[in-house]
Protein backbone atom coordinates (compact mmCIF):
# COMPACT_ATOMS: atom_id res chain seq x y z
CA UNK A 1 0.00 0.00 0.00
CA UNK A 2 1.30 2.79 -0.84
CA UNK A 3 1.23 5.77 2.32
CA UNK A 4 2.36 9.43 2.69
CA UNK A 5 5.32 9.47 4.53
CA UNK A 6 4.97 12.78 6.19
CA UNK A 7 2.00 15.30 5.72
CA UNK A 8 2.32 18.47 4.36
CA UNK A 9 1.08 21.66 6.15
CA UNK A 10 -2.13 23.28 5.05
CA UNK A 11 -2.81 26.74 5.12
CA UNK A 12 -6.87 27.02 4.20
CA UNK A 13 -7.91 23.62 5.34
CA UNK A 14 -8.38 23.17 8.80
CA UNK A 15 -8.17 20.30 10.99
CA UNK A 16 -5.57 18.30 8.79
CA UNK A 17 -4.38 15.02 9.98
CA UNK A 18 -3.75 11.34 10.32
CA UNK A 19 -6.13 9.29 12.14
CA UNK A 20 -3.86 6.32 11.88
CA UNK A 21 -0.63 5.27 13.67
CA UNK A 22 -2.29 3.73 16.17
CA UNK A 23 -1.67 0.13 18.05
CA UNK A 24 -4.28 -2.51 17.74
CA UNK A 25 -5.78 -4.78 19.71
CA UNK A 26 -4.08 -7.78 18.27
CA UNK A 27 -0.46 -6.58 18.43
CA UNK A 28 -0.75 -5.17 14.60
CA UNK A 29 -0.76 -1.23 14.07
CA UNK A 30 -2.95 1.10 11.97
CA UNK A 31 -0.84 1.91 9.33
CA UNK A 32 0.75 6.04 9.25
CA UNK A 33 0.03 8.09 6.50
CA UNK A 34 -2.96 6.24 4.82
CA UNK A 35 -6.10 7.47 6.86
CA UNK A 36 -6.79 11.15 7.08
CA UNK A 37 -8.94 13.42 8.25
CA UNK A 38 -9.69 17.15 7.83
CA UNK A 39 -12.50 19.91 7.27
CA UNK A 40 -13.88 21.06 4.37
CA UNK A 41 -11.69 22.28 1.36
CA UNK A 42 -13.72 25.61 -0.18
CA UNK A 43 -10.89 27.85 1.48
CA UNK A 44 -7.80 25.36 -0.14
CA UNK A 45 -5.27 27.76 -1.14
CA UNK A 46 -3.09 27.07 -4.39
CA UNK A 47 -0.23 25.61 -2.13
CA UNK A 48 -2.84 23.61 -0.38
CA UNK A 49 -3.77 21.99 -3.83
CA UNK A 50 -0.37 21.64 -4.83
CA UNK A 51 0.16 19.83 -1.50
CA UNK A 52 -3.00 17.53 -1.82
CA UNK A 53 -2.36 16.77 -5.26
CA UNK A 54 0.85 15.26 -4.24
CA UNK A 55 -0.82 12.75 -1.83
CA UNK A 56 -2.45 10.87 -4.62
CA UNK A 57 -5.45 9.93 -2.81
CA UNK A 58 -7.15 7.28 -3.50
CA UNK A 59 -10.83 8.36 -1.95
CA UNK A 60 -12.26 11.10 -0.86
CA UNK A 61 -15.33 11.06 1.33
CA UNK A 62 -17.20 14.12 2.09
CA UNK A 63 -19.96 13.80 4.81
CA UNK A 64 -21.37 17.18 3.86
CA UNK A 65 -25.10 17.74 2.94
CA UNK A 66 -25.56 18.49 -0.80
CA UNK A 67 -26.39 22.36 0.63
CA UNK A 68 -23.31 22.61 1.88
CA UNK A 69 -21.27 21.13 -1.06
CA UNK A 70 -23.14 23.86 -2.78
CA UNK A 71 -22.42 26.72 0.00
CA UNK A 72 -18.58 25.75 0.07
CA UNK A 73 -17.75 23.64 -3.18
CA UNK A 74 -14.62 22.06 -2.75
CA UNK A 75 -11.38 22.98 -4.54
CA UNK A 76 -9.86 20.14 -6.43
CA UNK A 77 -6.04 19.51 -7.59
CA UNK A 78 -5.05 19.91 -11.03
CA UNK A 79 -4.19 15.91 -10.61
CA UNK A 80 -6.78 15.15 -9.13
CA UNK A 81 -8.19 11.47 -9.40
CA UNK A 82 -9.36 10.19 -6.28
CA UNK A 83 -13.06 8.19 -6.49
CA UNK A 84 -15.81 10.68 -4.22
CA UNK A 85 -17.93 9.09 -1.36
CA UNK A 86 -21.04 11.45 -1.47
CA UNK A 87 -24.77 11.66 -0.58
CA UNK A 88 -27.04 13.82 -1.36
CA UNK A 89 -30.44 12.50 0.84
CA UNK A 90 -31.46 16.07 1.67
CA UNK A 91 -32.68 16.56 5.48
CA UNK A 92 -32.52 19.47 7.23
CA UNK A 93 -29.91 21.30 8.94
CA UNK A 94 -30.21 21.05 13.09
CA UNK A 95 -27.53 22.72 13.49
CA UNK A 96 -28.96 25.83 11.90
CA UNK A 97 -31.93 25.56 13.33
CA UNK A 98 -29.76 25.22 16.64
CA UNK A 99 -28.26 29.03 16.46
CA UNK A 100 -31.81 30.64 14.92
CA UNK A 101 -33.79 29.15 18.07
CA UNK A 102 -31.17 28.81 21.04
CA UNK A 103 -29.76 31.23 23.54
CA UNK A 104 -26.56 30.46 22.31
CA UNK A 105 -25.16 29.64 25.58
CA UNK A 106 -22.46 27.37 26.37
CA UNK A 107 -24.84 24.89 27.76
CA UNK A 108 -27.10 24.97 24.89
CA UNK A 109 -24.07 23.82 22.74
CA UNK A 110 -23.42 21.34 24.65
CA UNK A 111 -26.86 19.97 24.56
CA UNK A 112 -27.50 20.04 21.50
CA UNK A 113 -24.13 18.31 20.18
CA UNK A 114 -25.01 15.52 22.32
CA UNK A 115 -28.42 15.00 21.09
CA UNK A 116 -26.61 15.59 17.73
CA UNK A 117 -24.13 12.53 18.38
CA UNK A 118 -27.30 10.35 19.45
CA UNK A 119 -28.99 10.72 16.51
CA UNK A 120 -26.13 10.77 13.45
CA UNK A 121 -25.14 7.63 14.01
CA UNK A 122 -28.48 6.33 13.07
CA UNK A 123 -28.87 9.04 10.62
CA UNK A 124 -29.80 6.89 6.94
CA UNK A 125 -27.72 8.85 4.83
CA UNK A 126 -24.63 7.81 6.84
CA UNK A 127 -25.70 4.53 6.84
CA UNK A 128 -24.61 4.81 3.06
CA UNK A 129 -22.01 7.29 3.09
CA UNK A 130 -20.57 5.19 6.00
CA UNK A 131 -21.03 1.25 4.55
CA UNK A 132 -19.68 3.17 1.18
CA UNK A 133 -15.96 4.33 2.91
CA UNK A 134 -15.82 0.82 4.82
CA UNK A 135 -16.26 -1.07 1.70
CA UNK A 136 -13.60 1.30 0.01
CA UNK A 137 -11.57 0.36 3.04
CA UNK A 138 -10.91 -2.91 2.45
CA UNK A 139 -10.08 -2.66 -1.23
CA UNK A 140 -8.01 0.76 -0.18
CA UNK A 141 -4.36 0.83 -2.19
CA UNK A 142 -3.41 4.66 -1.84
CA UNK A 143 -4.46 7.37 0.88
CA UNK A 144 -8.45 8.05 1.69
CA UNK A 145 -9.27 11.51 3.34
CA UNK A 146 -12.28 11.72 4.89
CA UNK A 147 -13.87 15.43 5.65
CA UNK A 148 -17.12 17.44 6.83
CA UNK A 149 -17.34 21.32 7.51
CA UNK A 150 -15.60 21.36 10.58
CA UNK A 151 -13.89 18.36 10.65
CA UNK A 152 -14.82 17.66 13.91
CA UNK A 153 -18.63 15.74 14.61
CA UNK A 154 -19.21 13.51 11.15
CA UNK A 155 -15.70 13.35 10.40
CA UNK A 156 -14.75 12.88 14.33
CA UNK A 157 -17.59 9.62 14.28
CA UNK A 158 -16.55 8.26 11.14
CA UNK A 159 -13.20 8.06 12.35
CA UNK A 160 -13.56 6.98 15.79
CA UNK A 161 -16.25 3.91 14.14
CA UNK A 162 -13.06 2.84 11.70
CA UNK A 163 -10.77 2.76 15.15
CA UNK A 164 -13.22 0.45 17.05
CA UNK A 165 -13.33 -2.12 13.85
CA UNK A 166 -9.38 -1.94 13.95
CA UNK A 167 -9.24 -2.73 17.65
CA UNK A 168 -8.01 0.51 18.64
CA UNK A 169 -7.90 1.20 22.05
CA UNK A 170 -10.21 3.40 23.87
CA UNK A 171 -7.83 6.21 24.87
CA UNK A 172 -6.12 6.13 21.54
CA UNK A 173 -9.54 6.61 19.96
CA UNK A 174 -10.37 9.78 22.55
CA UNK A 175 -6.75 10.95 22.14
CA UNK A 176 -7.42 11.16 18.35
CA UNK A 177 -10.98 12.49 18.74
CA UNK A 178 -9.43 15.42 21.08
CA UNK A 179 -7.25 16.31 18.93
CA UNK A 180 -9.55 19.05 17.30
CA UNK A 181 -9.55 20.89 20.46
CA UNK A 182 -6.06 22.37 19.95
CA UNK A 183 -5.96 25.51 21.25
CA UNK A 184 -4.48 27.71 18.72
CA UNK A 185 -7.11 26.20 15.97
CA UNK A 186 -10.12 27.22 18.51
CA UNK A 187 -8.12 30.50 19.07
CA UNK A 188 -8.32 31.08 14.85
CA UNK A 189 -11.40 30.11 14.42
CA UNK A 190 -13.83 31.72 17.15
CA UNK A 191 -13.74 35.42 15.48
CA UNK A 192 -14.94 33.52 12.65
CA UNK A 193 -17.46 31.53 13.91
CA UNK A 194 -18.72 34.57 15.92
CA UNK A 195 -18.96 36.52 12.74
CA UNK A 196 -21.30 33.61 11.26
CA UNK A 197 -23.34 33.20 13.94
CA UNK A 198 -23.40 36.73 14.39
CA UNK A 199 -24.36 37.55 10.63
CA UNK A 200 -27.02 34.71 10.62
CA UNK A 201 -28.87 35.72 14.17
CA UNK A 202 -28.09 39.26 15.16
CA UNK A 203 -26.81 37.80 18.31
CA UNK A 204 -23.08 37.07 19.33
CA UNK A 205 -22.29 34.34 21.93
CA UNK A 206 -20.10 34.09 24.38
CA UNK A 207 -15.98 33.60 24.24
CA UNK A 208 -16.71 30.03 25.98
CA UNK A 209 -19.87 29.32 23.72
CA UNK A 210 -17.69 29.72 20.86
CA UNK A 211 -15.32 27.52 22.63
CA UNK A 212 -17.70 24.95 23.16
CA UNK A 213 -19.18 25.16 19.50
CA UNK A 214 -15.70 24.63 18.09
CA UNK A 215 -14.29 21.82 20.20
CA UNK A 216 -15.81 18.69 20.98
CA UNK A 217 -16.10 16.75 23.75
CA UNK A 218 -15.69 12.81 24.91
CA UNK A 219 -19.52 12.75 26.29
CA UNK A 220 -20.38 13.48 22.67
CA UNK A 221 -18.79 10.57 21.20
CA UNK A 222 -19.74 8.48 24.39
CA UNK A 223 -23.01 9.22 23.61
CA UNK A 224 -22.65 8.16 19.94
CA UNK A 225 -21.62 4.37 20.95
CA UNK A 226 -24.31 4.61 23.84
CA UNK A 227 -27.11 5.12 21.57
CA UNK A 228 -25.59 2.17 19.62
CA UNK A 229 -25.39 0.01 22.76
CA UNK A 230 -28.76 1.03 23.82
CA UNK A 231 -30.49 -0.84 20.59
CA UNK A 232 -27.85 -3.29 19.44
CA UNK A 233 -24.03 -4.66 19.84
CA UNK A 234 -21.56 -2.37 17.95
CA UNK A 235 -21.19 -5.61 15.47
CA UNK A 236 -24.72 -6.12 14.96
CA UNK A 237 -24.64 -2.24 14.54
CA UNK A 238 -21.65 -2.47 11.60
CA UNK A 239 -23.17 -5.57 10.04
CA UNK A 240 -26.98 -4.63 9.82
CA UNK A 241 -26.85 -1.14 8.83
CA UNK A 242 -23.40 -0.10 7.88
CA UNK A 243 -22.95 -3.70 5.82
CA UNK A 244 -20.04 -4.21 7.44
CA UNK A 245 -19.79 -8.14 7.46
CA UNK A 246 -17.10 -10.20 9.52
CA UNK A 247 -15.43 -11.04 6.07
CA UNK A 248 -15.39 -7.35 4.98
CA UNK A 249 -14.15 -6.38 8.50
CA UNK A 250 -10.83 -9.08 8.04
CA UNK A 251 -9.85 -7.81 4.80
CA UNK A 252 -10.23 -3.87 6.01
CA UNK A 253 -7.70 -5.11 9.18
CA UNK A 254 -5.39 -7.00 6.41
CA UNK A 255 -5.41 -3.82 4.43
CA UNK A 256 -5.25 -1.40 7.51
CA UNK A 257 -3.25 -3.55 10.31
CA UNK A 258 0.99 -4.30 9.82
CA UNK A 259 3.35 -5.95 11.71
Amino acid sequence: MLAVSELPRLEGVDNFRDYGDYDAADGRRVHRGVLLRSAHHAQATDADLEALGGLDLAVVVDLRRKTERERSPSRRPARFRAALILNDEERPDSWLEHIHTSDLSPASFHDFLIGYYRQAVFDTCHFDIFGQYFRALAALERPILIHCAAGKDRTGILAALTHRLLGVAEGDLMTDYLATNAAARIEARAPLMGAYIRDLTGRTPSDEALRVTLGVHADYLHAAFQAITARMTLEDYFQNLLGVTSVLAEQIRGRLLTG
